[in-house]
């Protein structure tokens, strides 16, 4: 089970995909503005193994992309720009590949990391090996949230956007999220890119330590700066992606 909400109205649906480690509540202040603006549905999904999400056996982006385009299918979304913070701009890039069948119109990728160290994918992996952990009480499970999510105070002040991320169980308070979900890292973004369809848009923050802009650049030519902000910048500045979602949606 793929746990979703969505609202609006409209002939294109704005698809929302989280990053790894995080849920749909990044969205929250995004899809408040979507509301206003009152152009088009939007849909904002909890990936496999994250939030409200079922846990499955294994993970990988073309399987998170799978689930995803048979929820598009199932919910008749039409066509569709999708925004992608991190591992959800894999997957955005993925389900605009024609693979799937759906007719994507555009990607907005926010801060995919696209150098992949050995280290890194080994410190990846090793993550993804550990059995989940279990903290004695709520508080501690939400700072580690926090910290795996990089929703910290100063990003996230309130409880809004960390909505799904811890849940309690019989030993204690753990995060939502599935461990193994951290073997996705690696993913080469360069056959991604290439194999998609549609018009991609990359961008990051300006302090993004997890890509350059030179790099999301060797992929999409006008990739952009959202000014100030950091890896999570469409928490910290969603009037600057709706900006760049203007952009993608414009006439070619």
């Amino acid at each position: 089970m793929i746990w979703y909400e969505g609202g609006g109205e409209g002939r294109r649906t704005l698809v929302l995909l989280h990053g790894l480690g995080a849920t749909a509540a990044v969205w929250q202040p995004l899809a408040r503005a979507l509301e206003m603006r009152g152009t088009c549905r939007w849909l904002a999904t909890d990936l496999g193994g994250h939030g409200a999400s079922d846990a499955q056996p294994s993970y990988s982006v073309g399987q998170l992309a799978a689930q995803l385009a048979q929820l598009l299918q199932e919910q008749r979304c039409g066509e569709l720009l999708i925004i992608g913070h991190s591992l959800g701009a894999y997957v955005a890039l993925a389900l605009a590949s024609g693979w799937f069948g759906l007719p994507v119109h555009g990607v907005l990728g926010i801060g995919p990391k696209i150098h992949w160290p050995d280290a890194d994918v080994r410190a990846a992996r090793e993550l993804g090996a550990r059995p989940v952990r279990w903290y004695r009480n709520e508080e501690e499970a939400w700072t580690r949230y926090r910290r795996v999510s990089g929703l910290t105070a100063e990003i996230a002040p309130g409880e809004e956007c960390l909505a799904r991320g811890v849940v309690r169980g019989e030993e204690g308070w753990r995060l939502a999220q599935d461990p193994r979900t951290f073997t996705v890292a690696g993913a080469p973004l360069a056959t991604l890119a290439a194999s998609a369809t549609a018009r991609i848009r990359l961008a990051r923050g300006e302090h993004d330590p997890m890509v350059s802009l030179a790099e999301l650049r060797v992929h999409d030519p006008q990739a952009r700066d959202i000014p100030g902000a950091g890896h999570n910048a469409h928490v910290e500045d969603p009037a600057a992606v709706l900006e760049l979602l203007a952009q993608l949606e414009a006439p070619a």
